[in-house]
Parts: C-alpha cells; sequence; structure tokens
C-alpha cells in the first residue's frame, strides 16, 4: 500500500509552468504552424489547433484530448507535446485552464487525501463539444473535422482518465503516457477509477508510452499491455523517467512517436504505420526507445 501511495502522490504532483506565452513560443514542427486557446463556448478545457484553419482540408482534423499529469488544472502543463500534436493536422483539447499567476491548487481534497483536480468527464466533454463544433452553423472548425478520427490520452494520473474516457464506443485509439492502473484495491487517487477489469473494454488500438526503468508508473503500464490480448497494442519505452518528455522542444521523442501513431491509427498514413509494422519497422532499431508489439498482424 505504501508503494501505491508513493505513485499516487507521484501521479498528482503538477508540473511547475510559469503563466502560458502569448503567443506560444513553440508552434509544432508540423505542416500547420499551432496555436492553443481557451473558448468560452468549452470551459475549463484549453484547446490546441492550427492557426490557419482554412489551410486544412476538410474533414481531416483528428480529435486528440488529453488527460494532464497529476490530473491538475494547467491545460497548458504538457504545451509542447500538445502544440506539436496540433501542428500536424489535430484538433487537441486538454482539461484546465490556461494559468493565472496566482496559479491553481491541485492534489488534495478537503479531507487531505489525494484526489483530482480535474473530472474525467471533461475528457468526453471535449469529445462532444468537437464534434458538436464540426456541424455548427459559424463554427470556425465547421467541416474541418473527422468526427470519427478520436484519441483518448493522457500523462500519468491522466493516463487513467484516458483508460476510462476510451470505454467510449467514439474512441478508435487509446495513448496511455507514463501511466497505467494501479493493481486491484491499490487505487490511492480520490475522484479517478482504476480498474484492471476496464481493460477488456479498450476497443480499436492501444499505445502505452513508459519512461523506462525509473519511470513509476512503468509496472502498472507494463501489466496493463501484458493483460491485453484483444486488441492492436504496442509498448514503447524512453528512457526519461516518469516526467516523459512532454516540455522538451517540439515535445520530445514521446511526441514524435504519438503523432506517428494517431496519423496510422486514425489516419491511415502507409509511411506512419512503417515505423511500427513488419520486422524492419522504423522504431524497431531505434536507439532512442524499445518497442513492444502485439496483435498487429
Amino acid at each position: 500500500m505504501l508503494i501505491a501511495l508513493l505513485l499516487g502522490l507521484a501521479l498528482l504532483t503538477p508540473v511547475p509552468s510559469p503563466p502560458a506565452p502569448r503567443p506560444a513560443t513553440e508552434t509544432g514542427t508540423g505542416a500547420y504552424p499551432a496555436i492553443y486557446e481557451e473558448r468560452a463556448d468549452l470551459p475549463d478545457h484549453v484547446v490546441y489547433r492550427p492557426r490557419d484553419l482554412a489551410a486544412v482540408r476538410s474533414g481531416t482534423l483528428g480529435i486528440y484530448v488529453f488527460g494532464n499529469g497529476g490530473c491538475g488544472a494547467d491545460g497548458t502543463a504538457s504545451r509542447n507535446h500538445l502544440l506539436e500534436i496540433a501542428s500536424h493536422g489535430y484538433l487537441v483539447i486538454a482539461s484546465g485552464t490556461i494559468p493565472r499567476p496566482a496559479g491553481d491548487a491541485r492534489g488534495a481534497s478537503p479531507s487531505g487525501k489525494l484526489a483530482a483536480a480535474t473530472p474525467t468527464r471533461a475528457l468526453t466533454d471535449a469529445i462532444d463539444w468537437a464534434q458538436r463544433e464540426n456541424g455548427r452553423a459559424g463554427s470556425p472548425f465547421r467541416g474541418r473535422i473527422d468526427p470519427g478520427a478520436v484519441a483518448t490520452s493522457g500523462w500519468s494520473c491522466g493516463g487513467l482518465q484516458a483508460l476510462t474516457a476510451a470505454q467510449d464506443p467514439r474512441v478508435r485509439t487509446a495513448v496511455i503516457m507514463n501511466s497505467g492502473f494501479f493493481p486491484d484495491g491499490a487505487n490511492p487517487i480520490a475522484g479517478v477509477v482504476s480498474d484492471k477489469a476496464l481493460l477488456t473494454g479498450l476497443h480499436g488500438s492501444v499505445l502505452y508510452v513508459l519512461g523506462g526503468p525509473t519511470d513509476i508508473a512503468a509496472a502498472n503500464g507494463t501489466d496493463d499491455f501484458r493483460r491485453l490480448g484483444h486488441l492492436p497494442a504496442a509498448l514503447v519505452n524512453i528512457p526519461v523517467g516518469h516526467g516523459g518528455t512532454y516540455m522538451q522542444p517540439h515535445g520530445g521523442v514521446a511526441a514524435e512517436v504519438v503523432t506517428a501513431w494517431l496519423d496510422w491509427r486514425l489516419k491511415q498514413d502507409a509511411r506512419a504505420a512503417a515505423r511500427f509494422t513488419g520486422p524492419g519497422c522504423g522504431f524497431c532499431g531505434d536507439r532512442r526507445l524499445t518497442l513492444e508489439r502485439k496483435g498487429f498482424d
């Protein structure tokens, strides 16, 4: 139980970040330089998108919804990662807001127990909003989104939220980062579901991105992956620990891996698929990471 509590503390540790720059200091390396913004019609979320929506071909924006590290309320804590994904033609929506100088309190309930600061439903609320916007007259996103190309994702505590949100039948793939369900009965975080039984409810495909042997969530995520047998799944380990590469320039190697996965699983891009499939796949011999696969054939 002590190990679970320490892991819970790690999952809820907020990532320090200054007030968000405007405009963003990074715009991503993809074809569509990206920005992030708050929107009055989607409170308690931060939207990342191509700056010039008119440049995006109709019906091609995939939807990538993201739960923050620590289930925190800073929707910009992983902004380099999220801007990078958006720049490759995705509508990215993170839970939380753009922090003001006063900051925000996270990680504890009034009782003093570990607790999520953002609800899991924020991820499915984001999917609802994106699909509505695709059809709403006057929306800048109207006709730009592929409403069937939906991914849930999240880091650490946010990864637990992504696993729960991935039960939604609209979700085609899940990307679980530095996370995984706690052993049964060991979840120390109020407001967040952790249940290995939910692994059977995953559908489409799933990618785990872990931080190697020093990642405190590596055992949980690896156990999840080992239990999966009913859908295509991949496990990538990048030996950087629990903190990942979220705020490295352009989100680091993890954003590269996630972008390729999304391009394959949501956009059927053959070059992206070749980075994961076949005996000579692009990531198979990549010294920056290790890759395990199942159910691809």
